[in-house]
């Protein structure tokens, strides 16, 4: 952690919607007048496309199952541990992009699969933020989660979070049912091994729970929209927190836990801003002090 260059991280897996969380920074960020620098979890990949297709392959044939852009042995997360702490120490760094797909190619001048050159991070950023899958790591030989001054955990319940990434996968990526939900099975056991124990070190964790029948999400013909769902708000410490204030801002919210609130899930954006704009300003204040 670092008060002079303070960095912000979002932890979610594929199809949790950290990219919406990643939205509502950005606006803050716009809104407040902070110079923020954003890496990408995927620039981290070990792998390319067709790379972690063949290493995928080897370890089929081998017998293992359980290998998946999850796994910390997917990613290169001893260097992103560096970039946080350099940057935490500096205010320097660097990244690159993984390009996905045409439009991103088009963008960025690399084939889809690969990724682009590294780049140096602009000077006089105020914050880093980081969103993608493994931004809050903490093992024995591995501390992201250390320097990370602001940590926020994006986790749908597990059937919403698979709806969401079928959905997505299909209608962007063009893959069918069959092709995501064999991706979902693949990455299960890293899910439970690299993800979820990310989210006792997050803290703040955003969850929303459907209210409509999400029983069988391998043949749901929707999402459920924000209307169907309630949104679990939890604090790792609540202390400085003012429930009756969010209460009385937040129409239809309660308090579920001394520790956790309950509200509409199309009242999202407005909790998140009236949560994380404080906090944010409270961030980079003692940084321009220090």
């Amino acid at each position: 952690m670092s008060i002079k260059h303070p960095i912000i991280s979002v932890t979610g897996s594929s199809g949790a919607g950290t990219s919406t969380v990643k939205h509502t920074f950005d606006q803050i960020f716009r809104r407040e007048g902070v110079k923020a620098v954003s890496i990408e979890g995927d620039a981290f990949h070990r792998y390319n496309r067709a790379e972690m297709k063949a290493e995928l392959e080897r370890r089929l044939a081998e017998g293992d199952h359980s290998f998946s852009h999850f796994s910390y042995e997917a990613n290169e997360l001893k260097e992103l541990e560096n970039v946080f702490r350099i940057y935490g120490e500096t205010g320097k760094g660097h990244t690159r992009t993984y390009v996905h797909d045409e439009e991103e190619s088009k963008k960025y001048g690399v084939p889809p699969g690969e990724f682009t050159d590294w780049r140096d991070f602009e000077d006089d950023s105020d914050v880093l933020f980081y969103e993608g899958l493994h931004g809050a790591v903490k093992t024995d030989d591995i501390k992201i989660a250390d320097y990370a001054d602001l940590k926020i955990g994006v986790v749908p319940v597990i059937n919403l979070e698979w709806i969401q990434k079928i959905h997505r996968d299909k209608a962007q990526r063009g893959y069918s049912t069959e092709a995501v939900t064999d991706v979902i099975l693949r990455r299960m056991d890293a899910y439970v091994k690299c993800i979820c124990p990310q989210f006792t070190q997050t803290d703040i964790n955003f969850q929303r729970v459907p209210v409509v029948d999400t029983s069988n999400p391998f043949v749901a013909r929707w999402i459920p929209t924000p209307d169907e769902s309630l949104v679990v708000i939890r604090f790792a410490n609540p202390r400085g927190i003012d429930f009756p204030y969010l209460i009385s801002m937040i129409d239809g919210s309660w308090m579920s836990r001394a520790n956790s609130i309950v509200i509409p899930g199309n009242k999202l954006d407005l909790a998140m801003q009236l949560i994380l704009t404080p906090l944010i300003f409270r961030l980079i204040d003692n940084a321009r002090r220090a």
